[in-house]
């Protein structure tokens, strides 16, 4: 039994990771934190390899999103390191993977050849545009997805052309998607006894994200544009100057717009007919916006958020990201978690946004070096020392 296995409410699952840059390790995470047995399957080093995609092993996003594994390399290209995979494919209950879809049938290490080993395999996959179909061989990255899921066109300023969104939306949603798919599919097995094939995509994530937006067209024929910092729908709702900054207001609804017409002083804007209900409002919306933000600019950002607040006028501030971390109800919520790394020592992950209250997620330890627990990993699958040594030999692991 090694610190990796034993804890926390998925502690029972051992989950092969076969994942690179960002959507399939951000899947394998969320089996990670919350207590599955992730073996990160690498290929051994090479002296003609140089960096490869997701950055550099001691760099904050691969120790991020790394984490509660543990590291085995293999060379899937060699017949003894197939067979040492073939071993493992056997004792585990997950496998996920994002290779683009033909290169996981070259090797032969997809779905169908792996469930012939083990009926109960829960596989995972994501790719960028799904398994088959026009684009099946296309290469997929988050941008290329936020474009073509719509994304980009109702991004930024009005005018000024499409706009990425400032985080990899598309490669986390679908690995959060593969995630909840992996997890639905586990319960399914509980009473078929059976694995299946779990799929995302970024395409799909991203769409499935644009929701309301998407439902617009789709029931009513309207292409949603850019609207910059305005809600699209929700008005007024947007980004406010203050005398020292900027501020989120978010007042749509006739009992709390009332409230901020009182907070602000301006009564006229309740009275005004241009901005007399939700739909006046919305037509109106940059005339409403001017008057809001001539008050707003009057005071601090620190003191509309305590006044609007407690005039229960929805608001917030607008923080940079080490803000973010230093405010207190960040730092309550434990968003920041602690993890000691035998190389880089003391560091700090992003922690879950999910609470459980008996079986919460944890931060058992770093993410592995290379290699780091190959033979550690092949003891448990019953390879004697020997056995070991002639592998490392071979170049398998």
């Amino acid at each position: 039994m090694t610190e990796a296995t034993g804890q926390g409410p998925l502690s029972r699952f051992r989950v092969l990771d076969l994942t690179r840059v960002r959507a399939g390790p951000t899947a394998v995470r969320q089996l990670a934190d919350w207590g599955a047995d992730v073996i990160k399957l690498e290929t051994p080093p090479s002296p003609n390899e140089g960096e490869g995609m997701g950055g550099p092993r001691h760099g904050p996003d691969f120790q991020n999103i790394h984490r509660n594994k543990r590291g085995l390399t293999l060379n899937l290209k060699l017949a003894e390191g197939m067979e040492v995979f073939r071993r493992l494919i056997a004792q585990v209950d997950v496998v996920v993977e994002n290779y683009r879809p033909d290169v996981k049938h070259r090797l032969g290490i997809d779905y169908d050849s792996l469930k012939e080993i083990n009926p109960g395999l829960v596989y995972g996959s994501i790719s960028g545009f799904g398994q088959d179909g026009p684009y099946v061989g296309r290469p997929g990255f988050d941008q290329i997805a936020q474009g073509m899921g719509g994304l980009m066109s109702i991004t930024g300023e009005p005018g000024a052309g499409p706009m990425r969104v400032g985080i990899p939306v598309a490669d986390l949603t679908a690995g959060l998607f593969c995630a909840q798919g992996i997890l639905i599919a586990l319960l399914e097995r509980e009473v078929s006894g059976q694995g299946q094939w779990v799929k995302s995509s970024l395409l799909q994530s991203q769409i499935a994200m644009l929701d309301f937006q998407a439902a617009r067209w789709l029931m009513a024929d309207d292409v949603p544009q850019q609207a910059g910092n305005n809600h699209p729908t929700s008005i007024p709702t947007g980004v406010f100057k203050t005398n020292d900054g900027h501020i989120n207001i978010a007042a749509s609804g006739a009992a709390i717009y009332a409230r901020l017409v009182d907070v602000l002083g301006e009564p006229d804007l309740g009275t005004d007919k241009r901005f007399a209900d939700g739909v006046t409002r919305s037509k109106n919306r940059d005339a409403l916006n001017q008057r809001i933000e001539a008050a707003t600019v009057t005071k601090s950002s620190e003191e509309w958020v305590d006044i609007l607040n407690k005039a229960g006028v929805p608001c917030g501030p607008i923080y940079s990201i080490d803000q973010v971390f230093a405010d207190p109800q960040v730092q309550h919520l434990k968003m920041a978690q602690p993890v000691e790394n035998a190389y880089l020592g003391h560091q700090e992950v992003v922690g879950q946004a999910v609470e459980l209250s008996r079986t919460p997620s944890e931060i058992r330890f770093a993410t592995p070096e290379l290699g780091e627990h190959t033979d550690e990993i092949l003891g448990e699958l019953g390879y004697a020392p020997e056995e070991i040594a002639v592998l490392h030999d071979s170049g398998a692991v």
